[in-house]
């Protein structure tokens, strides 16, 4: 019940459902998510947080970059099966759909030299 409860919790915010929906079509690391979300840098790291923690999302290290991803293997079925879902669901999503069309042109090396 506790995995169940947690990715329930997870899903249950907008902005993390936007966040697997834009990790669904790319790799992004936090500063791309701030930029797309227009959220501060620590409460989109507190959404990552959360994410990773109902096994939704993984990351790498890619030199100073943390980049995330959505799990390859979740462990949790729950997760399976909500990661599943995810690609169908929430396409009609406003702003979503913006934050889609940004997502081309939001480049990591840019942000930070800024």
């Amino acid at each position: 019940m506790k995995r169940f409860i947690r990715i329930m919790k997870a899903m249950s915010d907008p902005n993390r459902v936007r966040i697997i929906k834009l990790l669904q079509r790319k790799e992004l690391c936090v500063c791309e998510l701030t930029e797309l979300l227009g959220l501060a840098q620590s409460t989109v790291s507190k959404h990552l947080k959360l994410l990773d923690d109902a096994e939704l999302i993984e990351c790498r290290r890619d030199g100073a970059w943390i980049i995330y991803r959505i799990k390859a293997e979740p462990e949790s079925s729950y997760a399976r099966t909500i990661l599943q879902q995810m690609h169908a669901w929430h396409e009609e999503d406003q702003v979503l759909v913006e934050m889609i069309k940004r997502l081309p042109v939001v480049d990591r090396v840019r942000i930070m030299a800024v």
